[in-house]
């Protein structure tokens, strides 16, 4: 009377970790990182998976993939299966007092780390496990919650906190503020490689035209912060990494801070929900209602 219903073996669970890696953080390279593979593994596993499944997932040149219809339809689902499968291990092997969160580099560096002596004097309890989150990942594998800046029309996420209203502001040292004084946007211009669009983005939310130049390129925003703190120049720097520098008076910012449509924000994994996590989430939203305001424009 009922027919038995076939659908096939599933494709092969290394090249869906592949897959999901790879699109999840946008480069075969950091997917490779995070799975402790090569990039050619990566690159073969995602191949095979499309000849599995007789689609294609990504299209462009190598240098520039892109998710197909049917990749953005794929993702999804893997990415909540593989956060959940690693959520239920986590709970089982370490009794849910391990916390284990991705943030971009910058923000561990300027922002993060000098903080957390507090955080672990409050909860000796609890093992916090910092790992590095690309560049313009929103998640990472193994990690509970994320910590980055986002736009702000992602703060209506439930599983988003904000932390820090962000604003962006020109940052130079104060010899080098007083050298340019009749000429602030002359000032050798710094940009971080993360963030190449930070000095169109100020220069719109201000209001003003920047003169042509070249831009002197640093990997990440907090090197290109180290290089206007030797007085290399000036950088366009989210206030929340460059407050305790602009307060100390080792970095001004003449041209002031203009809010901008993004935020300082803790991203929860699904499933993730912990007492250790509940404990961090607090500690950060009483740590950015502490933060005072940026300089208002001059």
């Amino acid at each position: 009377m009922f027919e038995k219903l076939t659908t096939g073996p599933l494709p092969s669970l290394n090249a869906l970790r592949a897959f999901e890696a790879m699109a999840r953080t946008g480069r075969a390279t950091l997917a490779a990182e995070e799975l402790h593979v090569t990039h050619s593994a990566v690159s073969r596993q995602v191949k095979a998976l499309e000849q599995a499944l007789g689609v294609r997932l990504f299209a462009g040149p190598k240098h520039r993939l892109e998710l197909t219809a049917a990749g953005r339809d794929l993702l999804p689902a893997l990415t909540e299966a593989f956060d959940m499968i690693a959520a239920a291990v986590r709970r089982t092997r370490v009794g849910g007092e391990d916390l284990h969160v991705a943030v971009n580099a910058s923000i561990s560096v300027k922002w993060l780390i000098p903080r957390l002596a507090a955080f672990q004097a409050a909860h000796p309890d609890i093992r916090l496990h910092l790992s590095e989150l690309a560049s313009h990942a929103t998640s990472h594998r193994g990690a509970q919650a994320v910590l980055r800046i986002v736009p702000t029309s992602r703060l209506s996420d439930p599983l988003c906190t904000p932390i820090i209203r962000n604003a962006l502001g020109v940052v130079m040292s104060p010899d080098l503020a007083e050298r340019c004084a009749d000429n602030l946007l002359g000032a050798p211009r710094l940009a971080a490689i993360t963030h190449p669009d930070a000095w169109s983005i100020f220069a719109e939310l201000a209001g003003i035209e920047l003169p042509p130049a070249n831009e002197r390129p640093f990997a990440h925003v907090h090197f290109a912060m180290d290089a206007t703190l030797a007085g290399l120049g000036a950088a366009v720097v989210s206030w929340p990494l460059c407050l305790s520098e602009v307060a100390a008076g080792r970095l001004v910012a003449p041209l002031g801070f203009r809010r901008s449509e993004s935020a300082l924000a803790l991203l929860a994994a699904p499933g993730a929900e912990s007492r250790a996590l509940d404990r961090f989430r607090d500690w950060l939203v009483a740590e950015g209602a502490a933060t005072p305001e940026p300089p208002s424009v001059p």
